[in-house]
């Protein structure tokens, strides 16, 4: 795999192309002077609910407004994030974050205005001006709400105390990754620095003894302040049940339900339906110690990956096994692929300064531009293959929806990404150069369904217990995390896997605490997934079809709509049961193929 010291070393055609956004940076300004103007104009239209007409103006200078700024903030993250550091790009990115305040604040007025007007009042807009039905679905999202927004003034103080209180995560983040002192370890003679963000690389070392004193150094130092982030953890809860109690709902459980337009029997069909399969998950870590010749699994075997693929891809190569591994989906998907591609949505290489980990990035009228750090292995293929369903999936709303609903709810935006993780997977299966990358490309999407469906349904519910313990007068010590975290691994380890009291810290590493129920989103998509997958692959041509519509929905239908469109309800545990029985049958065909 070529090294590169820098930037400027890396080739043209592995760097994104960001001139969509803007060609050059007279450009860039012009638009941030032009979304400054349209933000003062904005502020013009307070009473605008009261004249059908002039709430279509503002409407569609709102959106004008906010798709401009996207541009702006989206193409400074990513200049941001191609060379850390800069001071330039920083200032730019603080500069489009100042914007976004006055915009939020040029707009604030809306909301409780609308949520003024009577039943009666609001339907006759539509009937006065019948353009206005052009927003309709975006206005009953907000209508929706009447009941739990606040008048303007209360709105704004909490919005005030919101942006000035939410920064448990990057406290709890700060010391996790920078002020904790983890200390060193010897490898081929040097002295290595460990890390939060190596602890990963680490734990994948050959050699047990060194895996072992890597853990036990690392929980050593997250048990000594386990208590600091018992409190901030506990913190973020309260102000999440509060924040919820303010605006009118029981709990804040019951604010996400509203939001997502879900009844909570579809996670709790998720939850029972899962544990009621957990001697699959068994099996898997069962297989996992087998394949690696071990006594028993330990939580610092846990990283190994179930079969190492010693092959190097090049960029080239993993562009072209993707294409290959899409095929099922059609022309017109491949060619959507080819895109990003030709393109360059891309921005591949690692060096000393770029951001590191990987995602997806777009806005309401510019494709996502994606960032990687490829190192030639398979987790680096199978990362353009995910960033690239998101991408992809883009494209279709792009193409298909008007701009105030070209968004993707979270809880059905990762099935686009993981599909295409299966579909790599069941390419190499039956097309790998050798039976080392056949076994690991079953062997990627089984630590995919691991972690995103096994894993996100434990720790989703482990949340939810989070949350009950707090409203319910509680307080989240390191000791009642420690024990839901301990009871909760070895409730899903079951004999499979010969733990010890140091797994109970596992909760202090993990981010999407912060993030307000967001976990049961991956378990979902998973499910939904690797259905698709299965379907596509069958050649079930009018799932093809239904799931290519699916891919074109934007948000003027909610989730629950969306997912009909495939012919899925998520509160039906069949859904459930079909990716654990598609697990089950990536299992028996590692153990074919191993056993060749």
């Amino acid at each position: 795999m070529k090294k590169y010291k820098n930037r400027s070393s890396v080739e043209e055609k592995y760097k994104w192309d960001l001139t969509d956004f803007f060609p050059n940076e007279e450009e860039f300004l012009n638009t941030y002077r032009k979304t400054q103007k349209n933000i003062e104009k904005l502020s013009q239209y307070v009473g605008c609910t009261k004249d059908a007409e002039k709430l279509y103006e503002f409407l569609n200078l709102e959106y004008l407004t906010i798709s401009l700024w996207e541009d702006l903030y989206v193409y400074s993250y990513l200049i941001h994030d191609q060379e850390l550091g800069n001071a330039e790009a920083i200032e730019r990115k603080n500069q489009t974050e100042i914007l976004n305040l006055e915009l939020e604040k040029s707009i604030h007025f809306f909301a409780p205005e609308l949520l003024k007007l009577s039943k009666k009042d609001y339907h006759q807009l539509f009937l006065d001006y019948p353009k206005l039905k052009e927003y309709q679905a975006a206005l009953d999202l907000i209508y929706r709400e009447k009941g739990h927004v606040l008048g303007e003034e209360e709105e704004n103080i909490v919005s005030s105390l919101v942006s000035s209180m939410n920064h448990f995560d990057d406290m709890s983040s700060t010391m996790i990754n920078s002020l904790h002192d983890y200390g060193h370890v010897m490898i081929d003679g040097e002295d290595v620095t460990i890390a939060s963000n190596n602890y990963r690389y680490l734990m994948h070392n050959e050699d047990s003894s060194i895996r072992h004193l890597v853990r036990d150094q690392f929980q050593k130092k997250l048990s000594q302040y386990a208590p600091v982030h018992a409190s901030f953890l506990s913190s973020y809860v309260s102000y999440q049940n509060a924040l919820a109690k303010i605006h009118h709902f029981p709990s804040s459980w019951d604010a996400k339900m509203f939001s997502l337009c879900l009844d909570e029997k579809v996670f709790h069909t998720l939850v029972q339906t899962t544990e009621k399969h957990l001697d699959s998950l068994q099996r898997f870590y069962d297989l996992k110690r087998r394949v690696l010749g071990l006594k028993e699994l330990t939580p610092y075997d846990l990283s190994l990956e179930l079969s190492q693929n010693e092959r190097e891809y090049k960029i080239p190569e993993a562009q072209k096994l993707i294409l290959n591994a899409v095929l099922p989906l059609g022309k017109d998907y491949q060619e959507k692929f080819q895109k990003i591609i030709d393109h360059r949505y891309i921005d591949y290489c690692q060096y000393k300064g770029k951001c590191s980990g990987g995602y997806s990035f777009a806005t309401m009228r510019q494709n996502s531009r994606i960032l990687m750090s490829f190192n030639g292995g398979l987790e680096s293929v199978s990362t353009i293959a995910h960033e690239g369903g998101h991408n992809v999936n883009h494209q279709y709303v792009l193409e298909n929806n008007p701009i105030q609903y070209r968004e993707t709810a979270s809880i059905q935006a990762e099935v686009a990404s993981l599909v295409n993780e299966c579909l790599l997977s069941s390419y190499l299966a039956k097309n790998g150069r050798d039976k080392k990358e056949k076994l690991a490309g079953i062997a990627n999407i089984l630590e995919v369904i691991v972690s995103n469906l096994f894993g996100a349904v434990r720790e989703g519910k482990m949340e939810e217990d989070m949350y009950k313990i707090v409203l319910d007068g509680g307080v989240l010590t390191s000791d009642t995390l420690n024990q839901l975290c301990y009871d909760s691994l070895t409730k899903y380890y079951g004999n499979s896997v010969s733990y010890d009291r140091d797994i109970q810290n596992s909760w202090i590493t993990r981010s999407h605490y912060f993030m307000n129920f967001y976990l049961y989103s991956y378990a979902v998509c998973i499910s939904v997934a690797s259905m698709v997958a299965s379907r596509v692959l069958e050649g079930d041509q009018e799932f093809l079809n239904r799931y290519l519509e699916f891919l074109k929905v934007g948000s003027d239908k909610r989730p629950k709509e969306a997912y009909q469109i495939l012919g899925v309800d998520l509160e039906d545990e069949k859904v459930y049961e079909e990716a654990i029985h598609y697990f089950d049958s990536l299992l028996d065909q590692f153990e074919k193929i191993y056993m060749e």
